[in-house]
């Protein structure tokens, strides 16, 4: 199906349309054999707050950016290689219904779908275009992921020592490693993680103290994986929404197929 749509003037004119709504905040996104599987708003699980966020699916990446004006204008683009992710199912908690989590090397995070149908679809394409992509290029799947960050609002103290309770000026932070909210001063390591980055990154002295033993029993103990500044904690996709009503009732996600009478003209 995928495959039909690759040399057809709709596929052509989508991506063209998903580029004008990014503007010049975004990469190109049209190249040879790259195809729109489909698109569509789920809720991502920011650090602070749950968030409306556009998705598009490609054949080989996933690009998702903030919704400025529905339909019509996107910035915050961001670009996930598809043959990285990995996708988990969520069991329903509360208000929060119909999600997954998307894993990769780098990054991981949970999405939710308006209904459960939605859920399916987006799941179900995301994972065929992964399986087609691994199958043609030859590639194994990606087996490390980053861990998927524990929300501010879910922890009022911190999750190592149990005891530092968060305020103004004793800020949270995240262990790259295990994905908890912890205090500074039980986060003031860093231990190279490269799955996730090129440079040390912070972790908790839990995942500190596992991390080095482990590295110690691999006989690799030589190397300066670790340091005891700290690293930021910046996330561009948590900051402040221009436009809050794009939090509102959304359209039903839309996934290109086949049938549809202009996909071969």
């Amino acid at each position: 199906m995928v495959d039909r749509l690759v040399n057809s003037e709709a596929n052509a004119r989508r991506i063209q349309l998903v580029e004008s709504c990014f503007g010049s905040s975004g990469q190109p996104l049209a190249v040879p054999g790259r195809v729109l599987v489909g698109e569509g708003v789920l809720t991502k699980m920011c650090r602070k707050r749950a968030k409306a966020r556009q998705f598009f699916l490609f054949n080989d990446i996933l690009v998702y950016g903030n919704i400025l004006m529905n339909r019509k204008k996107y910035n915050k683009q961001h670009i996930i290689p598809l043959e990285a992710v990995k996708l988990e199912s969520l069991e329903d908690d509360g208000h929060f219904r119909n999600g997954w989590v998307i894993r990769t090397s780098t990054k991981s995070f949970a999405v939710y779908a308006a209904t459960s149908t939605e859920k399916q679809e987006w799941m179900a394409h995301i994972n065929k275009c992964i399986e087609d992509l691994l199958r043609k290029s030859g590639k194994k799947a990606v087996e490390e992921h980053a861990a998927v960050w524990v929300p501010d609002a879910e922890a009022v103290i911190c999750m190592h020592c149990k005891k530092s309770q968060f305020t103004v000026l004793n800020r949270r932070h995240h262990c790259r490693k295990c994905g908890a909210v912890v205090c500074n001063p039980c986060s003031n390591k860093r231990y190279l993680l490269p799955h996730q980055s090129s440079k040390p990154l912070r972790v908790c002295l839990t995942c500190y103290d596992s991390l080095t033993r482990a590295k110690v029993l691999s006989s690799n103990s030589g190397e300066n994986s670790f340091s005891k500044d700290s690293s930021g904690e910046d996330d561009s996709d948590d900051e402040e929404d221009t436009n809050r009503s794009q939090q509102e009732a959304h359209d039903e996600a839309k996934f290109y197929g086949i049938s549809e009478h202009d996909d071969h003209k």
